[in-house]
């Protein structure tokens, strides 16, 4: 037995140990120093005891062997080329696929037409981290689930737990994934050359076999069946989907409150089945049902013993009818019934026109015009209703023309211009009335809007007070109507001349100086009967400066 002595000559035993009241660090040492890129074992400083975990010091002979005093064979010549960059595999190899053609039997059970059946499938190798994943291509109509047989993942190749690397896999093999055994044929381009690269030759490429099932199908047996007269399936086949459309008018003028509404009949060549749909207008006031009738075979003709059955109670059956409508009996230009109503077909559809012209020929198809409802409603003019006096015209007629009636607009060139200018004009109320005799009025024409206003010179003695007649408003002549009126002008004031205002007759007697000038100023649009009227006047007036003191004293009783 074997005794550890410690500096104090005490075994090291239990009760033999005394701990170092000389010792201040009690930190876990660092045993190793780098130098020169080596890890080298630390020398204890002087005055401190040799730690167990350091060895003793390096001979000579070991510190000559590092690169002390070569730096060459440390760090390498000035000279040397450096190394090239590390790639790691999953980078190198990322995208990088091995494809594989293969195929595998499956037994089919209970079967007279086939046993086994040939499934091709596609293998994919991922060379970044060796997973396979096998995918079956779909074909059409084919009555099995394919797609994708086995997700991405590392397949096992034994029960010791190994996983199929690429260097596994080649042409002519028999790949065993659980349970299945795929048969490998061909391979794509990439993964040949990589095959090769990696010193790997591959086997010669092996045909894929046929499937004898698809093999039967494309060759066919010849039978011979008799044709009926009526192929449901190759009517179906070839007429699913075609659809003869005419547009009719409903023709409902006979009933109360009946008009005449657009629709659409659809024939359809599958079965034999019509179907009416409504034509829904904007703002009609009906509810937008857009089936008037279902799609259904409509009877043309009832067996006789079947005619004096109560029909209005009971759907009428097959065995009832004798004959349906076909194709023949819908021609455009024609009026027909169906179920008791009256429908006008005038137009159909481009696909009509074609089959018709295919399969009926000496069907002739006469296309009718029918007025638009926008045309019928152009050929109600508006009918504005007569002026009521209140108002101004304008105003009046904004009311008739929208529910939110706008100001009618303005000349401001012609306000600008004419904004200080008035015609006065002295004149009579020509009326039947004894009373109405005395009665003189001043009339003034406004140049700025061509509104008049009217005001009575008082009387004494007369019993009828003076003061405003009229205020400022347009008046239209005689004869004009609402629609186009037509307002007096500067061209009608002549001397003599009688305007009527709201059934009240005005003759004109006398008129201010400024008249006459103003109406020189645009003599082309004055007539001259008009010019050589207030000429005789004024001219009068001026060899008698009475009349013209007269004149003046009426203007001024004017303003």
């Amino acid at each position: 037995m074997s005794w550890n002595w410690n500096s104090h000559g005490l075994p090291f035993l239990p009760g033999y140990s005394f701990p170092d009241v000389t010792k201040s660090a009690f930190h876990r040492p660092q045993t190793l120093d780098f130098k020169n890129g080596y890890a080298l074992p630390r020398r204890p400083a002087e005055g401190i005891g040799q730690d167990p975990l350091l060895s003793e010091q390096l001979i000579q002979q070991e510190i000559s062997e590092l690169s002390f005093q070569n730096p060459d064979a440390t760090y390498g010549s000035f000279k040397q080329s450096l190394a090239e960059e590390f790639i790691p595999a999953h980078v190198a190899l990322d995208k990088k696929v091995l494809s594989f053609q293969a195929y595998f039997e499956e037994s089919v059970l209970y079967s007279p037409d086939e046993e086994y059946r040939i499934r091709p499938v596609d293998i994919y190798y991922y060379l970044e981290d060796d997973s396979m994943c096998i995918i079956e291509p779909v074909v059409e109509n084919s009555g099995i689930q394919q797609g994708k047989r086995l997700k991405r993942q590392q397949l096992p190749k034994n029960e010791r737990g190994d996983r199929y690397l690429w260097k596994d896999l080649n042409l002519g093999m028999e790949l065993e994934v659980y349970g299945v055994k795929y048969h490998i044929t061909q391979c794509d381009p990439f993964t040949k050359e990589f095959m090769e690269s990696e010193g790997i030759v591959l086997n010669g490429p092996v045909p894929m076999p046929v499937d004898p099932y698809g093999k039967r199908r494309k060759n066919l047996q010849p039978s011979f069946t008799t044709p009926s007269e009526f192929d449901s399936m190759y009517r179906f086949l070839n007429m699913d989907r075609k659809v003869l459309r005419f547009f009719a008018l409903w023709d409902e003028s006979d009933s109360l409150y009946g008009e005449t509404r657009p629709v659409t009949i659809h024939y359809f060549l599958v079965d034999d089945t019509v179907e009416i749909r409504a034509v829904h207008e904007p703002n009609s006031g009906r509810d937008p049902f857009p089936i008037v009738m279902r799609r259904q075979k409509l009877p043309k003709k009832i067996k006789p013993e079947s005619e004096g059955f109560p029909r209005c109670v009971l759907e009428v059956s097959t065995e009832e009818v004798d004959e349906y409508y076909s194709p023949e009996d819908f021609q455009v230009g024609q009026t027909m019934k169906l179920l008791g109503r009256r429908f006008q077909l005038y137009d159909c559809d481009g696909f009509t026109k074609e089959y018709y012209q295919k399969n009926h020929p000496d069907l002739e198809m006469k296309t009718i015009k029918i007025p638009k409802k926008t045309d019928r409603l152009q050929e109600k003019k508006k009918e504005i209703p007569a002026y009521n006096g209140f108002g101004s015209l304008e105003d009046s007629l904004q009311n008739c023309l929208s529910l939110n009636p706008e100001p009618p607009k303005k000349n401001m060139l012609q306000m600008l211009e004419n904004g200080n200018k008035v015609l006065r004009f002295s004149a009579r109320l020509d009326s039947q009335d004894s009373e109405d005799e005395g009665r003189r009025f001043v009339l003034s024409y406004f140049l700025a809007d061509d509104m008049i206003s009217i005001f009575e010179k008082p009387t004494r003695n007369s019993g009828i007070i003076g003061g405003k007649f009229l205020e400022k408003t347009r008046i239209p002549k005689p004869g004009s109507t609402a629609e186009n009126p037509e307002f007096y002008s500067p061209a009608d004031f002549a001397i003599g001349a009688t305007v009527e205002v709201f059934s009240h007759r005005f003759v004109l007697t006398d008129a201010d100086y400024f008249v006459l000038k103003y109406l020189e100023s645009i003599s082309s649009q004055i007539p001259v009967q008009t010019l050589d009227s207030l000429r005789q006047k004024l001219c009068v007036g001026t060899t008698n400066n009475q009349t013209a003191d007269h004149n003046g004293d009426d203007v001024a009783e004017m303003s």
